[in-house]
C-alpha cells in the first residue's frame, strides 16, 4: 500500500488515466425478436481490452489487517457495468450488468486474479437485474429495467434440462417501475417461506394482500401545504414511497411489510431475524431543515420511515414514523450485507456492511441491542477514490468478502477482501439473544394485518410503553382493526399518554388524506373530528413528557389535515391549549407547535417565531420557522413583518442543494401572497429590495464585526486546550461553529452541509491538539474524499473542485464546497491536464476572529459530539 505522502501523486496519475480510459459502456442487451430461440451455451468472453481499468488497490484503504485484491476490471463495452452479485449452490459468483445480462465466475485462488476462462455469459434471456439470491435450486431476481426493454418485477431463473446452464426465465410478478428508484434486492425472509422485495419510491404498488403489515391508510399529512421539489424531481409522487414487500416464493402474494423509503437498494437480516436497510433522501435538499442524512433503518413490521416528495419529509421525531438506527451522512446507498460466515475477526463477522456509491465507502456498522430495537456505531471498513461500490457478499466457502464497483455505465470491477492480520478468525457469530422487549414487539406484530378482536385489548396496554418501537407496534395493531371495536375507547381513555397515541391512530384510521381521496366524494365526518379535538384538547399537557406532547400536537395536525379546520370556537380552544406551550425548550416541539399555531392563525405565533428566527444559529432552524409562518395573516406588527422580509435578504446568502434557492423563493412567494394590498403598498420598498449576495465566508457571523483578528498559532491553542476544556460553554461553542461558517460545509449532529467531512464523531477521531492542527493547518493533511483537483480542458478552461459524481464519460466537480449547488460537468474526453490540488478547499485563519475562550468552547463542543447532537435543533 502507498504511504500518505505518495497517495496524492498516485491519485493524480490514476485520475489522469481514467480521464481517457474510463469507458462509456454500452448495454449488452438489445431488443430481441419474439419467439423461442435455441438454447445458448455459456461462453468465455475474454479479458478486459483497451484501457478498461478499475480503481487500483493502491488507491483503496481497508481496516487494519485487511487486504483488498482487484480480481477483474470489467470491459465495459462487452460486459457493461456491474451492480449486483450473489453465489449459486456451487460457490460460483453470479454478477449482473445494470443494463445488460448476467455472468458467472469461478472465484480464483488466493492471490490470483479472475481468469478469462472463468467468466461465462449466462444464457438466460434476462437483463437489468438489480437484486438476486439463490434459493431452492434457482436464481430469484429483481429486474428494474427503466429502459423498458423488459418488464420490471420478480423473476425466477433456473436450469431447464440439468446441463448446469441457467436458461429458463419465469415471470413471477410484474411490478411497474419508472426509474432507477425501482425494483431492487430479493432477500429471503427469516422463516424461509418467501422473500423481502426491496423497492424504491418510483415503484407503483401492485395489488396487495389484506394481510399486509402496513395498514393502507397512508397519506401526506402536511398541515400546511407542502412545497414540491424546486427542480421538479418526483413532483406528484405521493405516499407510500418505497416499500419493502413480503412476497411468497411463487410471487402470488404481495404484502406491504414496511414503507416510507426513498431509494433503498438492498437489505439484510441479522441473527435475531431482524431486517435492516440503508436509505437516503434527495441531495437537492442539502442544508434544508427537512434534509435527513443517509441512514441505517431497522425495518420492522408495519414500519413507516417518512419519505415524502419535496419539503414533505417526516422528521424522526414525528410520532407517525420511526427513527433511524444510525445516521451515516452524505452518500448514495447501495448494497447491504452482514458479515456472517466471513473469516474475519469477531466484531467484523457480526457487523452490518453498508455501501456508499457516491463517496466510495464501505462501512462496517456495529449494532447493539437497545430495548426492542438497536443502536449502532460505524467505521470506514473500505474506502477508495473513486470507488462507486455497488454490492458486497460474504462467500460461504472461502469466507472472503467480494464486492463490485460500477453502475451508471462507469468503469466496473470485481474485488476481494480477506483478513491477513493476527487476530483469530474462528467462527464467532453471536447467538440470538433473549430480549423480552423484542419478544413483546413480535407478539404485537402478529396482529398486523390480522384483525383478531383480541388485538385491541392486548395492544391497548402498550400504547404508552416507554419503548418507541413497542408503542409503534401497538398503535399499528389498532390501525388494522375495525373502528367500531376501539373508536369509543380512544375517545374516552383516561390515561393521557395512552389517549394521545390512540387519538393519533384514530385520526389516521378514520380519516383520508386530501391528496389521496381520488374519486371519493363522501363527506368528511366532522362529528368525529369535533369529538377527537375535544378529547385531545382536554388532555392536560402537564401530565405528559415532552415526547408525549409531540405525539399530542402531531395528532392534532393529522386530525386537522384529514378532517379539516373546525369552527371558530374549537380553533380558539386549540389555541388556548397550545399557545402556552410555545416556545418550548425542545426545538422538535417548536417545529410542530409553530406549524400548528400558524395554521390556526394564532395571533401569538408571529412574535415568538420571529424571536426564534433571530436566536437560531443555523440556517436550517431559521428556515423551518420562516416556512411555518409563511401563510400567517394574524398577529403581525409592522416591525415583525419588516424583520421577516429582511430575513429573506439574509437568507439569499445561505447555501444548499440544487433546490435550496427555489425553496427559499417558494417560502417568500407564499409570504408575499399572504399580505394584504395595503401591507404590500406599505412594504413596497422592502419587497423590491435586492439582496447583496456574499459567499459563506464573506458572510461570517456578526459577532466578529469590528474585531481585530488574532494570529493564533497551533502551539498557543494546543497549550490552552490541555487544561482549558473543562466546563466549557457548549451553547457558545455551537454559536462559534455557526458564526465561522462551519455549517456551510460540515455536518454536526443533524444540521449542516455535506461537502466536507462530518464532524459529529470528531471526538472519537481527534485529540484536542490534532483537531486544532486540522483547523490551523487545513492543507497539512487533506481527507482524500474531499481532495480538490485542477482540470485543464482542451479549450483552455481551468476548473478546480472536488469530484462528486461520475456517469459514463461525464465527471462532475463541486467547485465551491460552501455551496453544494456550484457544480460543473466535464466531458473526460475534453480534458487536457488533470492534477490533484495540494491546497485544501477549507480556508486558513478561521479561528483568528475568535477569542481564546471562544476557540476553547468550539473545541469542547466538537470533541464532545455535542450533548445535543441527536436533536434536530438545539437550544
Amino acid at each position: 500500500m502507498l504511504t500518505e505522502a505518495n497517495r496524492s501523486k498516485y491519485l493524480l496519475k490514476y485520475l489522469l488515466m481514467v480521464t481517457f480510459c474510463l469507458t462509456s459502456s454500452l448495454s449488452l442487451a438489445q431488443n430481441k425478436p419474439k419467439g423461442k430461440r435455441p438454447k445458448a451455451k455459456a461462453k468465455s468472453v475474454g479479458p478486459a481490452v483497451g484501457g478498461n481499468t478499475a480503481t487500483p488497490v493502491e488507491l483503496i484503504k481497508a481496516a487494519k489487517g485487511f487486504k483488498v485484491e482487484l480480481l477483474y476490471s470489467v470491459p465495459g463495452k462487452e460486459q457493461g457495468s456491474w451492480v449486483n452479485l450473489c453465489t449459486d449452490d456451487k460457490g460460483r459468483l453470479l454478477v449482473s450488468d445494470q443494463f445488460g445480462g448476467l455472468y458467472r465466475i469461478t472465484p480464483p485462488a488466493a492471490g490470483q486474479p479472475v481468469s478469462a476462462a472463468s467468466i461465462e455469459k449466462v444464457p438466460a434471456e434476462i437483463r437489468a437485474v438489480n437484486g438476486m439470491v439463490w434459493s431452492d435450486g434457482a436464481l430469484y431476481v429483481g429486474v428494474n429495467d427503466y429502459e423498458r426493454k423488459m418488464p420490471s418485477g420478480l423473476y425466477r431463473i433456473s436450469d431447464s434440462n440439468g446441463d448446469d446452464q441457467l436458461d429458463k426465465v419465469e415471470t413471477l410478478r410484474e411490478v411497474s417501475s419508472k426509474s432507477d428508484h425501482g425494483v431492487h434486492a430479493v432477500v429471503p425472509t427469516p422463516d424461509g417461506d418467501g422473500f423481502f422485495l426491496i423497492t424504491g419510491n418510483n415503484t407503483l404498488p401492485p395489488e396487495l394482500a389484506d394481510t399486509s403489515q402496513v395498514a393502507q391508510i397512508w397519506g401526506e399529512d402536511h398541515l400546511l401545504p407542502s412545497m414540491p421539489d424546486g427542480r421538479g424531481h418526483n413532483r406528484g409522487v405521493l405516499a407510500p414511497g418505497g416499500i419493502v414487500y413480503r412476497v411468497t416464493e411463487n410471487g402470488s402474494k404481495f404484502e406491504a411489510y414496511a414503507s416510507g423509503f426513498r431509494n433503498i437498494f438492498d437489505a439484510a437480516v441479522n441473527k435475531d431475524g431482524e431486517l435492516f436497510t440503508y436509505d437516503a433522501d434527495m441531495e437537492y435538499d442539502f442544508n434544508t431543515p427537512w434534509d435527513r442524512p443517509t441512514r441505517i433503518c431497522h425495518v420492522v413490521s408495519g414500519a413507516e420511515f417518512g419519505w415524502r416528495n419535496g419539503a414533505g419529509k417526516r422528521m424522526p421525531f414525528y410520532a407517525d414514523n420511526l427513527p433511524p438506527t444510525l445516521d451515516i451522512g452524505p452518500g448514495s446507498p447501495t448494497g447491504v450485507t452482514f458479515g456472517y460466515g466471513a473469516k474475519f475477526p469477531a466484531k467484523y463477522q457480526n457487523a452490518l456492511y453498508a455501501l456508499d456509491w457516491s463517496w466510495g465507502k464501505l462501512y462496517a456498522v456495529h449494532l447493539e441491542e437497545d430495548g426492542s430495537t438497536y443502536k449502532a456505531t460505524k467505521e470506514e471498513f473500505v474506502t477508495g477514490a473513486p470507488l462507486p461500490i455497488t454490492d458486497a457478499i460474504i462467500h460461504p466457502e472461502d469466507g472472503a468478502m467480494y464486492f463490485t464497483i460500477g453502475g451508471r455505465r462507469v468503469q466496473s470491477g470485481l474485488y476481494r477482501v480477506t483478513y491477513v492480520g493476527d487476530e483469530s478468525t474462528e467462527p464467532a457469530i453471536a447467538a440470538k439473544t433473549q430480549n423480552a422487549l423484542r419478544d413483546l414487539r413480535h407478539q404485537l406484530e402478529k396482529y398486523h394485518g390480522n384483525p383478531d378482536p383480541a388485538g385491541v385489548e392486548f395492544a391497548w396496554k402498550y400504547l404508552d410503553h416507554e419503548d418507541r418501537f413497542v408503542r409503534f407496534a401497538a398503535r399499528t395493531v389498532l390501525e388494522h382493526q375495525p373502528l367500531e371495536r376501539w373508536q369509543t375507547k380512544a375517545l374516552n381513555e383516561t390515561v393521557p399518554a395512552k389517549q394521545v397515541v390512540a387519538l393519533l391512530a384514530l385520526a389516521r384510521a378514520a380519516g383520508v388524506c386530501p391528496q389521496h381521496r381520488k374519486g371519493d366524494t363522501g363527506e368528511v365526518n366532522t362529528a368525529l373530528r369535533d369529538k377527537m379535538l375535544a378529547a385531545i384538547t382536554n388532555v392536560n399537557p402537564a401530565l405528559l413528557t415532552e415526547e408525549q406532547k409531540q405525539v399530542m400536537v402531531r395528532g392534532i395536525q393529522i386530525i386537522l389535515n384529514r378532517f379539516g379546520k373546525p369552527d371558530t370556537g374549537a380553533v380558539e380552544q386549540l389555541c388556548w391549549r397550545l399557545e402556552p406551550l410555545f416556545p418550548s425548550q425542545s426545538a422538535e416541539s417548536n417545529w410542530l407547535l409553530c406549524e400548528t399555531l400558524a395554521y390556526l392563525q394564532s395571533p401569538a405565533v408571529a412574535g415568538v417565531a420571529m424571536e426564534l428566527i433571530a436566536k437560531a444559529p443555523t440556517q436550517e432552524e431559521q428556515m423551518q420557522y420562516a416556512r411555518s409562518i409563511r401563510m400567517l395573516k394574524e398577529g403581525w406588527t409592522p416591525e415583525l413583518q419588516t424583520a421577516y422580509f429582511e430575513w429573506f435578504l439574509k437568507a439569499a446568502n445561505y447555501r444548499g442543494g440544487a433546490s435550496f434557492a427555489k425553496f427559499i423563493q417558494f417560502i417568500r412567494d407564499d409570504a408575499v401572497a399572504s399580505l394584504s394590498d395595503q401591507q404590500k403598498e406599505q412594504m413596497a420598498e422592502l419587497l423590491a429590495r435586492k439582496p447583496v449576495v456574499k459567499s459563506a465566508l464573506e458572510n461570517l457571523g456578526e459577532v466578529f464585526v469590528g474585531r481585530q483578528p488574532t494570529e493564533w498559532t497551533l502551539d498557543d491553542l494546543s497549550k490552552a486546550a490541555k487544561t482549558g476544556l473543562v466546563e466549557r460553554d457548549f451553547a457558545n461553542g455551537k454559536k462559534m461553529f455557526a458564526a465561522s461558517g462551519c455549517y456551510a460545509c460540515h455536518r454536526f449532529g443533524n444540521q449542516g452541509g455535506m461537502t466536507g467531512p462530518d464532524l459529529t464523531s470528531a471526538g472519537r477521531r481527534y485529540s484536542p491538539h490534532d483537531l486544532l492542527d486540522q483547523v490551523v493547518h487545513p492543507s497539512k493533511v487533506i481527507n482524500e474524499q474531499f481532495s480538490a483537483v485542477k482540470v485543464l480542458t482542451l479549450d483552455g478552461v481551468v476548473h478546480t473542485g472536488v469530484v462528486v459524481n461520475l456517469n459514463g464519460d461525464s465527471m462532475t466537480l463541486n467547485t465551491d464546497l460552501t455551496d453544494p449547488n456550484k457544480r460543473v460537468g466535464i466531458d473526460r474526453k475534453e480534458i487536457d491536464l488533470l492534477e490533484v490540488s495540494e491546497v485544501s478547499a477549507m480556508p486558513s485563519g478561521l479561528l483568528n476572529p475568535m477569542t481564546k475562550d471562544e476557540v476553547l468552547d468550539l473545541v469542547a463542543y466538537l470533541l464532545s459530539g455535542g450533548d445535543e447532537s441527536h436533536r434536530y435543533f438545539s437550544d
